[in-house]
């Protein structure tokens, strides 16, 4: 910002406010703010969840946390790919002697190795590929087993624990065929299943750490004689007196004593004009002071702060978001039960007759079989190439769970300022007086505008280059105290000024028009010439072109589409009716932002979330899909489960069209790994044992590996509809 003196700084912010009304909005929506900070961190109490939920957060599968908590931060997530990179490289070089070594692929090719020591040395191979290669799908099974919840882990698990103990049995001690290369190319397949996934996603929400560093660190502390002792935050106490220079960030919540200014809280509470704030009035931590000079009295401090209420409403909202399981876990689940129950009875049935070898083969042909290599691959080759499709249409997907529902949305929820509109104000009519043109009028504005760094100053300003307007000669530059700013274009004196200043200097103007433009929550100013009125400028936050074509064929789905912004009604209902919108909800503060989307989701209800400010993180935490504008945050950015990389609402269109073609895909591999398993679950067990048909673990292999090729190559035909 161009300091030029505080006071006419503070003044030159002073002369666009719309309504002399509105100041007094503020305060008692902050004022409500205040009063609702107790209550809203009562509601949320009951939301306090264990460290296991929130591992399922931003998994790719909701593999129930099986990385020891994948929840946390996007240089763990980086790792994690690494390990799982690093154990599958390592695991496959040792998978080569185990398939050499194996007498059953031994006796499927037809050469034969024998040598001392060959089976100890199988069985050491083995060892090691099933505790340092299976360590992820263990521990992933464990966690799963805690929860109650059997998923992928926990069904990859079952097949190689039966494949290392019946193996092991059969080396040492009984007579059987070994599964020691069944078992070395399950956990292959399985850490390339789930490192293509990971790789292919980004990492995990760090909106927390995000939301923390937007904290100012240190703060100018007032002593008892005024002078400025320069203190950290966490020293501060309430009833403590801090100084806040202009264009700096206010450390801390607490109430202006002296001084006046601006204060931009844009990105806190949605409000999309910098807010007039003088003495007695709350000042927000985290939102950025204009030009004046405050003195504010500290009133609260740690987990009170607003700030720190916004990171507990995303930290509950993540740690409770929905413990939906990936479209491959459910399967899973199921296999994992319908593996378990066929398995008790084939061993129950084959030991009954007396075989208790046999028995325990086809039990361990049965675990093995009904989970296919096909599974491990079925979906994270979808994902890995619907995440690619998506980078090239501009979305970032980071958590799958959420994207894979897309298609199934019912409401779409937009923030208004920066998502909806450009965040940044423009200029929507200009009414001049009579025998005035409208280009006069606004080269008068324009001029006299250059001088100004406040938002609806560079709005008229962008107007005038868009139109190409030379800019006249300006001196004699002044503000006028809570009026606007005056200057001298040759030997008149230009003013442009508030409608409050308007009515105190009892200067008449057209009420209607105004009247009009107010009710659109548009802010007008006023050109005088020599104090004669030349016209008035009406500005407004700019709706996105995009914006139109988005709502409109979300309507023609049948998706209802909400607005819900922190900015006043009258801006948001003229913006929802430009639109088209269903339904707007205005003037909210961040906890009612998240309470609104929690309604919203009623009856089953799937709502997506779109946004890109801090008084969006919670909302967009709570919803079934947070949506991000690339422009947005980082905050709104770390909170989000796809991000819109040309911060362009439009492409939502994209990410449902994905969603709904890479569900068909997943259903059509699954459908073929599972298909086998129909097939050869029962040939497992024995089935057809009397007519002199037993399905081989060799032929099992093979078959087993069609299906993977047949899941690989219809993975790759993935397209946007």
């Amino acid at each position: 910002m161009n300091n030029k003196g505080n006071e006419e700084n503070q003044h030159n912010h002073n002369k666009h406010r719309e309504h002399d009304h509105h100041k007094q909005h503020e305060e008692q929506k902050h004022h409500s703010h205040q009063h609702h900070n107790n209550e809203h961190e009562d509601m949320h109490d009951h939301h306090k969840h264990g460290h296991e939920e929130h591992k399922n957060h931003n998994h790719s599968h909701g593999h129930s946390g099986h990385h020891g908590g994948h929840g946390g931060h996007g240089g763990h997530h980086e790792h994690m790919v690494e390990d799982f990179k690093k154990r599958f490289w390592i695991s496959l070089v040792l998978s080569i002697p185990i398939l050499y070594l194996s007498p059953m692929i031994q006796m499927l090719i037809g050469y034969e190795v024998n040598f001392t020591g060959d089976t100890l040395l199988l069985f050491l191979l083995s060892t090691i590929v099933f505790f340092y290669g299976g360590k992820p799908f263990l521990l992933g099974a464990w966690d799963e087993l805690k929860e109650k919840s059997p998923a992928m882990m926990m069904l990859i698990s079952l097949a190689i624990i039966a494949a290392y103990v019946y193996s092991t049995l059969t080396a040492f001690f009984i007579e059987g065929s070994d599964f020691f290369f069944e078992l070395a190319t399950l956990i292959v397949i399985m850490l390339l299943g789930h490192w293509i996934e990971m790789k292919s996603l980004m990492g995990a929400s760090k909106a927390l750490e995000e939301l923390i560093k937007l904290m100012p660190k240190e703060a100018h502390k007032l002593d008892k004689s005024g002078n400025i002792v320069e203190v950290t935050v966490e020293d501060l106490q309430p009833g403590d007196l801090i100084l806040v220079k202009s264009g700096e960030k206010i450390p801390i919540d607490g109430e202006i004593y002296e001084g006046e200014s601006t204060v931009d809280e844009s990105m806190l509470t949605g409000e999309s004009v910098p807010v007039e704030k003088g003495p007695g009035m709350e000042a927000i931590g985290g939102s950025v002071n204009g030009d004046g000079v405050l003195k504010v009295k500290v009133s609260k401090t740690g987990n009170d702060t607003y700030l720190s209420q916004v990171i507990k409403l995303v930290s509950d909202a993540e740690k409770s978001k929905s413990k939906a399981q990936g479209f491959a876990d459910i399967a899973a689940k199921w296999l994992f039960y319908v593996a378990l129950v066929v398995g008790i009875i084939t061993f129950a049935v084959w030991w009954t007759n007396g075989d208790l070898d046999f028995a325990l083969e086809r039990m361990v042909t049965v675990l093995i079989i009904a989970c296919p290599h096909a599974l491990g691959l079925a979906t994270p080759l979808v994902t890995s190439r619907s995440t690619s499709i998506a980078a090239k249409n501009g979305l970032l997907i980071r958590n799958r769970v959420a994207f894979e529902s897309a298609f199934k949305l019912d409401r779409v929820v937009f923030d208004k300022t920066g998502t909806l509109t450009e965040g940044n104000f423009g200029v929507t009519d200009i009414h001049p007086s009579e025998g005035i043109s409208e280009e006069e009028l606004l080269k008068l504005a324009y001029s006299v505008e250059t001088q100004s760094d406040h938002p609806i100053a560079k709005g008229i300003v962008k107007e005038g280059n868009d139109r190409n307007l030379t800019p006249l000669d300006v001196k004699d530059y002044q503000n006028l105290t809570g009026k606007g700013l005056v200057a001298k274009i040759g030997d008149a004196e230009i003013a442009v000024i508030s409608p409050g200043a308007m009515k105190a200097n009892k200067i008449s103007f057209d009420e209607k028009i105004y009247d009009q433009l107010a009710l659109q929550g548009k802010t007008v100013v006023f050109v005088l010439k020599d104090n004669v009125l030349q016209g008035m400028i009406a500005l407004a936050d700019i709706i996105r072109k995009s914006s139109y074509k988005v709502i409109k064929e979300l309507n023609d789905r049948g998706i209802e589409t909400v607005m819900m912004t922190g900015d006043n009604t009258r801006v948001a209902n003229y913006v929802g009716e430009k639109l088209g919108i269903s339904k707007v909800i205005a003037e909210v503060l961040p906890h009612e932002k998240s309470n609104n989307v929690k309604y919203l989701k009623q009856n089953g209800k799937k709502v997506a979330m779109i946004g890109d400010g801090i008084n969006d993180a919670p909302a967009l935490a709570e919803a079934d899909l947070g949506i991000a504008i690339g422009a947005g945050t980082d905050v709104a950015i770390e909170t989000a489960d796809v991000i819109l990389v040309n911060s362009n609402p439009v492409d939502i269109l994209n990410i449902i069209k994905l969603s709904k073609a890479s569900r068909r895909k997943m259903v059509q591999n699954l459908g073929w790994a599972a298909g086998y398993n129909i097939v050869a679950i029962p040939l497992a067990a024995g089935v057809l044992y009397n007519v002199g048909f037993v399905i081989t673990p060799a032929v099992g292999a093979a078959v087993m590996s069609l299906s993977t090729i047949i899941c690989a190559i219809n993975a790759q035909l993935l397209k946007i509809d």
